[in-house]
């Protein structure tokens, strides 16, 4: 069900959402620009207000769901747009669903974990609850140093009331799935269990992984399942979204294996001859599992030492609040 006018404006401008419906036909209308929108990485498209609503509202019910007790986890494969701010379009991003799904939480009363594991950082979310204590933002991501939108560096911690609740894990380019899920597990669970949610919001972008043509990064499929598995093991109640991927077979892949963790399926390495034969122009390998993939050498120890030093300054600054 698309999201209705008014769950938009609890995070984004009138002026923004004018604009953003009247260039639902393709068309580039006054004002566009100023928002954002008919260039770079936000083109104006046909159906483009139709579908923003569309994930919005897909999002939105995810939360519901989960709150409600209806479901423990769900699942919006097309949310996870977490650029987006609220007069402006940013990276491929119009609405931004995570701040919604997040804001209906918190106006029930609940504490909401979010965690991004998205190559690009998660500026939009942090962005929206940077100056409060009832949500707890964490962003695992390729440094801004080399990757948009610039940001997400360990020293944005939050401001004011959400002062220390903005947690940022910026990984240096070409880390490997076993300095990725080191980074996570270093400081994730222990961060989780001091702020004990009710709920758990996460983007499970996948542009990380090594084939990626957008970052600079070494995650496989093996990484990425050992992260969702730890996220699902932390999460009370869970609202999964999807995110980047720009290599569509990884995408492919990778959401189908957090799908199975999800619903505790040992999903086979293999993708099914059948599915391949009827799908032959899908351009997806014969894996559904990636074969390990390891950096060696000094350049590994470089990087080493500094997810080693983001690890403990995190769980330092942690365990002092």
């Amino acid at each position: 069900m698309p999201a209705r006018r008014e769950d938009l404006l609890s995070f984004r401008t009138k002026e923004y959402l004018d604009v953003l419906e009247a260039a639902n036909s393709g068309r580039s209308v006054a004002g566009a620009e100023a928002h954002g929108l008919g260039y770079g990485d936000n083109p104006v498209f046909p159906g483009m207000y139709d579908w923003s609503t569309l994930i919005a509202g897909a999002s939105l019910l995810a939360a519901d769901l989960v709150d409600s007790g209806e479901a423990t986890f769900a699942f919006n494969i097309g949310g996870g747009l977490h650029h987006a701010r609220p007069s402006r379009a940013s990276g491929f991003c119009y609405v931004n669903d995570p701040v919604l799904a997040i804001e209906l939480l918190i106006d029930r009363g609940r504490r909401v974990a979010y965690i991004d594991i998205d190559a690009h950082h998660g500026d939009g979310v942090q962005e929206a609850f940077y100056g409060t204590d009832r949500v707890l933002t964490i962003s695992l991501h390729e440094t801004g140093r080399m990757l948009f939108p610039g940001t997400g560096f360990e020293e944005e911690t939050g401001s004011g009331a959400g002062s220390g609740y903005s947690i940022n894990i910026p990984l240096p380019p070409e880390t490997d799935d076993e300095l990725f899920v080191h980074a996570f597990r270093g400081t994730v669970p222990l961060l989780i269990d001091r702020f004990r949610p009710d709920v758990i919001v996460s983007q499970l972008g996948v542009d990380t992984f090594r084939t990626d043509p957008l970052s600079h990064l070494n995650v496989t499929t093996n990484g990425f399942c050992e992260v969702v598995r730890t996220i699902a093991s932390l999460s009370p109640r869970w609202v999964a979204l999807g995110g980047g991927g720009y290599d569509i077979a990884n995408v492919a892949r990778a959401w189908t294996l957090a799908w199975a963790v999800m619903n505790g399926v040992d999903a086979p390495a293999v993708i099914p001859g059948e599915f391949l034969r009827l799908h032959p122009g899908a351009g997806l390998p014969a894996r559904l599992r990636d074969e390990p993939f390891l950096l060696t050498g000094p350049d590994k120890d470089a990087m080493r030492k500094e997810v080693d030093r983001l690890v403990r300054k995190i769980t330092e600054r942690a365990v002092r609040q």
